[in-house]
């Protein structure tokens, strides 16, 4: 999935460059083509679809240029993750009815890959023999507000354990309760399931938008796809897989992973998972720093940037917008992201 905007991280994450096409955190490879990187030993790259916005199709090819057009699914509107989903299982399914689906985003990064194979490969076993919808636990570190949690069965000592409930997003207290718990997981947003099973689960739970990607699959792979698809999305409202069906089936499973991951939606997220100077700077830039602490400092590496006297601070420069910003009130990006367009949609 690699369709979102990301506007969290402004002014890097931009409508016309989201952060899944970003070298975030200075690696050599961007977000998606570290995605990508990391199925290798899972599914060869002929099998790798890619649901994204028409807007993102060039750069979508550059960076991963061994994907053929007819990996590239292109929604002609937002409408959240289960209709994404939907049409890639249904595209899928067109050629493969028996296949079975990792579901991942493109703007994760998760640093122990090698477990993160395991965890995916314990849940696609599960998965082929079971009537199962499976998605990846990230065991929590602290009592996060940001992300939502689930609460796992841990009567019994197996791998894959049942799901008892879905929780978006708590107030603090929920959160530390949830955390010293122990039977609480975040939601990474990653599924595993075969194809039947979730055909399945859209027809008892989202039977509007199974109904509506049923109709246009007879035109997949033809000239008539994208025709088809601008009458699929409308029939669709804008639903997370999470509301739509995760939440409510009775056969929903969790793997529970300890596989270095972040959803890089903040730049709290940036500054926690990036290397650190000695003063707990980090550092993506060409610049002379004089009594600057706990700082993140990412602009074009063809200018100098001179910084004194600062601690605490976010200075980011991308594509004509520099933004200077407490990291203390990262909240407020949002905020300057509705009032910059005013400036122009450029900047946006």
């Amino acid at each position: 999935m690699a369709g979102g905007v990301g506007t969290r991280f402004w002014p890097f994450s931009r409508q016309t460059f989201p952060k899944q096409f970003h070298d975030i955190l200075g690696t050599g490879r961007t977000l998606i083509q570290q995605t990508a990187d990391r199925f290798v030993g899972i599914c060869p790259n002929e099998n790798i679809f890619v649901v994204t916005s028409p807007e993102y199709y060039l750069i979508t090819k550059e960076q991963l240029p061994f994907l053929t057009d007819e990996q590239i699914l292109l929604e002609p509107s937002r409408r959240n993750t289960a209709p994404c989903i939907a049409y890639a299982c249904f595209k899928i399914a067109k050629k493969n009815s028996n296949a079975n689906i990792v579901v991942a985003p493109a703007d994760h990064i998760i640093l122990k890959e090698e477990e993160f194979r395991k965890r995916i490969n314990i849940a696609l076993d599960y998965s082929i023999e079971n009537d199962v919808l499976v998605t990846l636990g990230i065991k929590p570190t602290r009592p996060d507000t940001g992300y939502g949690y689930i609460q796992f069965d841990d009567s019994e000592a197996k791998e894959v354990k049942k799901v008892r409930t879905f929780t978006e997003k708590p107030n603090l207290e929920l959160a530390e309760m949830f955390l010293a718990s122990g039977d609480y997981v975040w939601n990474g947003g990653i599924f595993i399931w075969s194809l039947k099973s979730i055909n399945a689960a859209f027809d008892m739970y989202l039977p509007e938008v199974a109904d509506a990607f049923r109709i246009a699959q007879k035109h997949f792979y033809t000239t008539k796809e994208k025709e088809a698809l601008d009458i699929a999305y409308p029939r669709c409202r804008s639903i997370s897989i999470d509301n739509g069906i995760m939440e409510k089936a009775e056969n929903v499973f969790v793997v529970l992973s300890d596989i270095g991951w972040s959803d890089l939606g903040t730049w709290k997220s940036v500054y926690e998972n990036s290397a650190k100077d000695e003063v707990n700077n980090v550092i993506d830039a060409k610049a002379m720093l004089f009594n600057v602490e706990d700082c993140i400092i990412k602009t074009p590496k063809d200018k100098l940037v001179v910084i004194n006297d600062l601690k605490g601070y976010i200075v980011a420069e991308f594509d004509g917008v520099l933004m200077i910003c407490k990291k203390d009130d990262e909240q407020k990006v949002k905020e300057f992201v509705n009032k910059a367009e005013a400036y122009g949609k450029q900047f946006v």
